[in-house]
């Protein structure tokens, strides 16, 4: 797609007044010295004109000098508008959902200086719902409530190559209110997840939007759907601190220790990960079922139980090992605590609540849950496959640009009960 360039329109000469002597007086007389001609607007736009097959996801590149663009009027072949707005610096137009397959559409801008006025048009068709197309997923429900850690988190059916990241990347939305910055993180080819430098701010509202019908995804694939979702962070900051060394869990509440409780964590054979987590799923009752996995076979019901890690570590209520907690582990790699605790912590966490242990020796995979607070913003800015902005390299100054993200419903890939217990 084209660049989009604003140059500032050149100050106007100031009239220069010239003393001429009159033919008949002898008087001087004042005359404005010519001024020049106001400089050339220009204005193009892509696609050409009459291109055919584009993607559903298709963007109205705009490249403009000497003028701003003040209308973008895009229209299906019934004369049905269609609303969309301007990428952050102009580089593209951006329609609201995604376009149909086999539809025909004419799109007109207009630009200005201000006086004077410069219009382009163009037309196009889409491609046909192509055959292979690759399952996506967001990990965020609308109107739900999350912790201050919640990571925006988009999941693939298929790996994407590293050749095709970047365009996929660009078609990820994400605005907050108030604004704060961010960046997304390939966690692997089937995983990208989104995060600010620092916790999200109480009560900040989050909307994204993942635009990815369409999208060009590698090999002959394409996105199968847009998802959109517009969350709220907690009007509290709740942080959960395991230790290993004295077998407690604290809880913080806005920097302030509301709590302290035992805790058993994983035995020596089956440790605990160390690192920062993300609590990804809250259940009342749930089975854990590890019949037919390596190592201890059991299958047990389990009540009050949030997920740290896709491998299977909890924490939940363990009324059998009230003796063992706060004393030794004995675990298989779960944070036991009394049935009365697992009900406070149930009550008053929220999925995107952190959780950091500290001191088991065994450090969390990346990957293995949301693991997007485990590591340093400088590390995190590597994973991203655009180039990130000067201003985000150093967190303090930083600021977010709105993008065209509209709120919706979300279509979020739920995650599976299935875990480890005692």
């Amino acid at each position: 797609m084209s660049a989009f360039r604003r140059f500032g329109l050149a100050a106007a000469t100031a009239a220069i007044l010239v003393p001429l002597t009159s033919c008949d007086t002898g008087e001087p007389v004042q005359r404005a010295a010519p001024q020049p001609a106001p400089p050339a607007q220009t204005l193009e736009l892509t696609p050409a004109a009459e291109q055919k097959d584009l993607p559903v996801s298709a963007e109205i590149g705009i490249t403009v000098a000497n003028a701003s663009v003040r209308t973008v009027a895009m229209a299906d072949a019934k004369g049905r508008l269609i609303p969309g707005r301007l990428r952050p610096g102009g580089a593209s137009w951006v329609p609201d959902r995604p376009l149909d397959y086999k539809g025909r559409y004419s799109v007109t801008v207009t630009a200005t200086d201000g006086r004077r006025a410069i219009t382009k048009s163009t037309s196009f068709s889409t491609m046909a719902e192509p055959q292979r197309q690759v399952g996506t997923g967001m990990y965020l429900f609308d109107d739900y409530t999350y912790g201050v850690a919640m990571p925006v988190v988009v999941e693939f059916s298929e790996q994407i190559p590293e050749s095709a990241r970047a365009q996929v990347e660009s078609r990820l939305f994400v605005t907050t209110t108030p604004a704060q910055p961010g960046v997304w993180h390939w966690m692997s080819g089937r995983q990208v997840t989104y995060r600010a430098p620092e916790y999200w701010k109480p009560g900040t509202v989050l909307s994204v939007r993942a635009a990815l019908k369409g999208v060009p995804m590698g090999g002959g694939r394409f996105g199968d759907d847009d998802r959109k979702a517009t969350a709220k962070i907690a009007d509290e900051k709740l942080e959960l601190v395991v230790k290993n060394s004295n077998k407690h869990i604290e809880v913080f509440r806005d920097g302030k220790k509301v709590k302290s409780m035992p805790v058993s964590l994983g035995k020596a054979s089956t440790p605990s990960s160390s690192g920062t987590m993300v609590i990804m799923d809250k259940q009342e009752s749930t089975i854990f079922d590890t019949t037919g996995e390596p190592g201890d076979q059991y299958r047990v019901a389990i009540q009050y139980a949030q997920r740290l890690t896709w491998g299977g570590e909890f924490i939940h209520s363990a009324p059998w090992s009230v003796g063992d907690q706060g004393n030794r582990n004995v675990s298989h790699g779960c944070l036991n605590v009394s049935h009365g605790n697992a009900v406070w912590l149930f009550q008053n966490t929220h999925v995107g609540d952190p959780v950091t242990v500290k001191g088991t020796g065994v450090k969390l995979e990346p990957g293995n849950g949301f693991t997007a607070w485990d590591m340093s913003w400088k590390e995190f800015i590597k994973g991203s496959a655009l180039p990130v902005p000067e201003d985000l390299r150093e967190p303090n100054k930083s600021a977010v640009s709105p993008s065209p993200s509209p709120s919706a419903s979300a279509s979020p890939v739920a995650p599976s009960p299935s875990g480890t217990v005692n």
